[in-house]
């Protein structure tokens, strides 16, 4: 198992510059921008305009965001406008296109939220913390995401667990890179949406 060096990307990661997608890209420019057209989105982001015609739907049937009908001039419609209503902070709403809300991935946003906040902990006290009465973190799920971001040196081990003995964590200061969750991919590699890098790889599995 290994760590990737920081300033280093995943070829495959890094190979299309010029779309870059997913809906945290979206959100930083409408929180940027404010007031906007979908094709104010399309120059900010340079993501395709039917990408960023769903997720704006699904904000602004999710409340997040107030369409403001277009203006009539010279027998002409102009562009249809948004302004953001409600700003929730830097990460983005996870909605469907009718505006409802997506838990996938919450668990794991309340679980790096939480490690900051409590010192040290094992898994199992680390899913109650983190649990809401809106979303309960199973503690399998949190001993699987303490187990990868140990290895990425995101976590310390600060006791060492053992038979009917969970091992106790704590979270380094100096990794804590935002507020965004870092992400366990499919491939069982780390990547973290605040730096925007793969930071750590299962043993023989290269970045190139």
């Amino acid at each position: 198992m290994r760590k990737l060096p920081l300033g280093r990307k995943a070829a495959h990661l890094t190979a299309d510059k010029k779309r870059p997608q997913g809906r945290q890209v979206m959100w930083e420019a409408i929180r940027a921008i404010r007031t906007f057209t979908i094709q104010d989105l399309e120059i900010k982001t340079n993501i395709t305009q039917g990408t960023l015609r769903t997720y704006v739907m699904g904000l602004q049937r999710a409340g997040y965001l107030d369409r403001q009908e277009p203006e009539r001039k010279n027998n002409r419609y102009g562009p249809v406008r948004w302004t953001l209503i409600n700003d929730v902070g830097v990460e983005a709403p996870r909605v469907t296109r009718d505006g409802r809300h997506v838990t996938q991935g919450r668990g794991r946003e309340q679980l790096w939220r939480t490690m900051r906040i409590i010192g040290q902990f094992t898994f199992h006290e680390l899913a109650v913390q983190a649990s809401t009465e809106e979303l309960v973190v199973a503690p399998g799920e949190a001993n699987f995401y303490c187990q990868y971001l140990h290895r990425a040196g995101y976590l310390v081990c600060m006791e060492k667990g053992g038979p009917n003995k969970a091992a106790r964590y704590r979270l380094l200061k100096t990794r804590y890179t935002g507020p965004q969750a870092p992400q366990i991919q499919r491939v069982r590699q780390v990547w973290d949406p605040n730096t925007e890098q793969v930071v750590w790889t299962p043993e023989g599995q290269t970045d190139e």
